[in-house]
């Protein structure tokens, strides 16, 4: 198992991609840290990670706060002696373009998005440097790569979440600490509701998806997983300051997504 002995901590881990990528974290060995502002998603993660034999434990977690961002991650160096990973998951998604986000809105995408990881990876800091060794990832999104219309707010934070994960990882290589972004596209999540809901359906999301995205479809969230163990473990050992972009070629057609994912349904 290519996580053995490795201790990880997801934020955002309850539901989709997080909870994805917690129990295939955990299928390959790691001792993983799900937190979830819903504790109940949370538990219901670990229990599927139990129910696999593999070791896990539930923590209930708003990223808003820093003090409990900062309390969590010491705690669990406190307890469990070491953090080998850490998955800045958690994420939300303000849609709407200039003169439709207000300000407040902006802020609150800012605080998930970009501030929350930033004091993960401030607080994760010297325990990895007191190991030697240790791998962040920070989910972005292929949004953060190119643009998106009447999603402002959206995408300026998920740009500055990799320009900070660059600005990082240039600053902690020496330490021997590897910091990526993942940068997924559509994944079949509950994440797309409101879209759904939006467009009218299920039905019109999937044929929106079928003319945006170049493969045609979603992507799972056991695809991402994939992606994401290859990112935390060994297997890219000398990759760092790199947003990997998983998104069906998406933004290989220079389309833009979500504002374009309603253009499409509404037929223009």
């Amino acid at each position: 198992m290519i996580l053995e002995g490795r201790t990880a901590i997801v934020t955002g881990g309850g539901s989709g991609i997080g909870r994805a990528g917690s129990i295939a974290m955990a299928r390959e060995g790691a001792t993983v840290v799900v937190t979830d502002r819903d504790a109940a998603a949370a538990a219901a993660t670990v229990g599927l990670i139990a129910n696999e034999g593999g070791r896990a434990e539930p923590v209930q977690l708003d990223v808003t706060d820093d003090r409990a961002i900062v309390s969590v991650i010491d705690d669990v160096a406190r307890r469990l002696g070491r953090i080998d990973i850490l998955h800045n998951h958690a994420g939300i998604q303000v849609a709407g373009s200039l003169d439709e986000v207000r300000a407040s809105d902006f802020d609150r995408s800012w605080a998930v998005n970009v501030h929350a990881q930033f004091v993960a990876c401030q607080a994760v800091l010297p325990v990895m440097k007191k190991q030697g060794r240790g791998v962040i990832l920070n989910t972005s999104s292929n949004s953060g790569v190119f643009l998106d219309r009447a999603m402002t707010a959206y995408i300026t934070s998920k740009a500055a979440s990799i320009t900070m994960t660059r600005q990082i990882a240039l600053d902690v290589a020496r330490f021997g600490i590897r910091i990526n972004a993942l940068c997924p596209g559509w994944v079949d999540t509950p994440f797309n509701d409101p879209y759904t809901k939006q467009l009218g359906g299920r039905k019109s999301l999937e044929n929106a998806i079928a003319n945006i995205v170049p493969m045609g479809r979603f992507a799972t969230p056991e695809e991402i997983a994939d992606v994401i163990l290859f990112m935390v473990s060994d297997r890219s050992s000398y990759m760092t300051g790199h947003a990997l972009v998983a998104d069906g070629g998406e933004s290989l057609a220079g389309g833009t997504n979500q504002g374009d994912a309603t253009a499409v349904a509404a037929g223009f």
